[in-house]
């Protein structure tokens, strides 16, 4: 719908007889701009084709084709049509309470009495422009504390890149993958399509950029020793899931966001087997987030095929197949064969950042 501005609200009045269209016409046409139609379908094609959506509707109870009732019913099960309040034009023997408890917002009595139409119409559109205004205040305070919310964890990322050395170009290659393999295990229909869905796939791959936060906490000496890790030294490493955990419940109440829930779910699962052998909590198969899973087979694809500082990089084919062994002990296994469908996508990938 273009976005057109009006010098005046706009106000739809719905009514089958011609008089009383005229009537509500004349009263409000000096303060308001003035859609009309004479039935509940043609309303709906008005509010279709209309450059802007009306700030109320005076919509009339018994009319031919579509009644008042059903076109209101109809507006109020559509996400674009039901917060437009709605005044009903009642006659001798409508029930007022009956269509205020289904979500009228106020009603006129016929015969139309000019200043009671005024003023009701004047009341509704003045707490409709109020609550736009309210919602989009809401919206902007909403967005201004995401933005700071992704600065500071993008913050956050850019810390643990200076210190560790492979971390950049690694977080951006593990979101590529996380992405590509998300978006695979919804297209084609997988088990976990829906679920992915309803915990928003997007925002995973934004908190990918977190997965490594505790690793700030571990000392250099640990974090870039050019070799392997003894069994002290990787009981050290082990803890930057747990630091991970802590630092994203820092920055703010997890179970508010979902975006700090993603967070806190990959810092502190991603190194869970599906097996039930990985740490820190050894937790197995499903008790496993699913954002933590995708994050593990991610981790780990990106760890065999880049050079790091105790190992060279290891052929994509080669690499897939250990991960392929892994499946059903390592890592889930419906994510394992997606991950086999899409290999060349996660070859792109790890190539862009290489």
């Amino acid at each position: 719908m273009p976005n057109t501005v009006l010098s005046q609200p706009a106000v739809l009045v719905v009514d089958d007889i011609d008089m009383n269209v005229m009537i509500l016409e004349e009263i409000l046409s000096d303060d308001y701009h003035i859609l009309t139609a004479n039935n509940g379908k043609q309303a709906l094609d008005t509010l279709r084709n209309s450059p802007v959506l009306p700030k109320i509707v005076l919509l009339d109870l018994m009319m031919p084709e579509m009644s008042g009732r059903e076109m209101f019913e109809i507006m109020k099960a559509d996400e674009v049509y039901k917060r437009i309040p709605v005044i009903f034009i009642t006659g001798e023997g409508d029930s007022e309470s009956e269509l205020l408890a289904a979500g009228a917002v106020d009603f006129i009595p016929k015969p139309f009495k000019p200043e009671i139409v005024k003023l009701r119409v004047k009341n509704q559109v003045a707490l409709k422009n109020y609550s736009d205004n309210l919602e989009i205040m809401v919206a902007e305070k909403t967005a201004e504390a995401t933005a700071t919310l992704d600065n500071a964890l993008q913050g956050l990322a850019n810390v643990i890149e200076h210190r560790d050395l492979e971390s950049g170009e690694h977080v951006k290659r593990t979101q590529l993958y996380v992405n590509a393999l998300a978006n695979h295990l919804i297209s084609s229909g997988s088990i976990y399509a829906q679920p992915l869905l309803d915990i928003q796939p997007d925002i995973i791959v934004k908190s990918m950029a977190l997965h490594d936060v505790g690793k700030i906490a571990i000392p250099d000496r640990i974090l870039l020793k050019p070799g392997r890790l003894d069994p002290e030294e990787y009981d050290i490493m082990k803890t930057h899931t747990a630091r991970g955990k802590e630092i994203i419940g820092e920055l703010g109440d997890v179970n508010a966001s979902i975006y700090l829930k993603h967070c806190e779910d990959i810092c502190y699962g991603h190194h869970e087997r599906w097996d039930g052998k990985g740490y820190p909590r050894g937790l197995k198969e499903e008790e496993i987030p699913l954002s933590a899973r995708l994050a593990s087979l991610a981790d780990v694809y990106d760890a065999l095929v880049c050079a790091r500082v105790y190992k060279a990089a290891m052929p994509y084919t080669e690499a897939v197949k250990i991960i392929t062994d892994g499946r059903g002990t390592q890592f889930d296994p419906i994510m394992t064969d997606a991950l086999i469908e899409i290999q060349e996508d996660f070859k792109k990938a790890a190539l862009q950042y290489s």
